[in-house]
C-alpha cells in the first residue's frame, strides 16, 4: 500500500510526536481512511526511515538524605517510640508471615517469622544491630500486628 507525500508527512508528524505504532494505525484508519495492519505500519515507518519514540519513564522519585549533625560527638541517641512495623500482603518465600520495620535511628529492616515459630530480622546493611529498647519496642508493634490479624 502506497501513501503519498502528504500522507507520508503525517505519519512522520504522528511519530515526531511520539505515538505509537498502534496508535498510528488507528489514526491512518480514521483520518486518511486507509485499513493497513500493525506489520504494515510497522514497515511504513521503517521504509520512511523513521524511528518510533521511547515513551519517557516517570520521574524518579528523589531520595531524601538527612543532614548529618554539625557534630558526630554531639549527636544525641535516638527516642525510643519511633518504631514502626508494617506486615507484607504476601508472605516472603519460606515465611508464614514477614513484613518491613522502622527503627528510632532511621533505619529499616525486613523481618520474617519462619514455619518453625522463628523471628529473623535481615538488616539493611551487614553488621547493623538496633538498639536494645527499639528491640524491645519492635516486639511490642509486633504483637500488636500479630493480634490485629488474628494471630496472637
Amino acid at each position: 500500500m502506497q501513501l503519498d507525500e502528504k500522507q507520508k508527512q503525517k505519519v512522520t508528524q504522528w511519530i515526531n510526536e511520539g505515538q505509537k505504532l498502534s496508535e498510528i494505525q488507528t489514526r491512518i484508519e480514521k483520518e486518511l481512511g486507509l485499513r493497513m495492519t500493525y506489520l504494515e505500519v510497522r514497515m511504513l515507518v521503517d521504509d520512511l526511515k523513521l524511528k518510533p519514540k521511547d515513551p519517557e519513564p516517570p520521574p524518579a522519585p528523589k531520595e531524601i538524605t538527612p543532614e548529618p549533625p554539625a557534630e558526630e560527638a554531639a549527636a544525641e541517641p535516638a527516642l525510643p517510640g519511633n518504631v514502626s512495623v508494617t506486615v507484607d500482603q504476601i508472605a516472603r518465600p519460606g515465611a508464614l508471615v514477614s513484613g518491613k520495620v522502622k527503627f528510632s535511628d532511621g533505619k529499616g529492616a525486613e523481618w520474617f517469622l519462619d514455619q518453625t515459630g522463628r523471628l529473623g530480622i535481615v538488616p539493611p546493611e551487614k553488621g547493623y544491630k538496633p538498639s536494645q529498647e527499639d528491640l524491645q519496642e519492635f516486639n511490642m508493634a509486633l504483637q500488636a500486628e500479630f493480634q490485629k490479624l488474628g494471630l496472637g
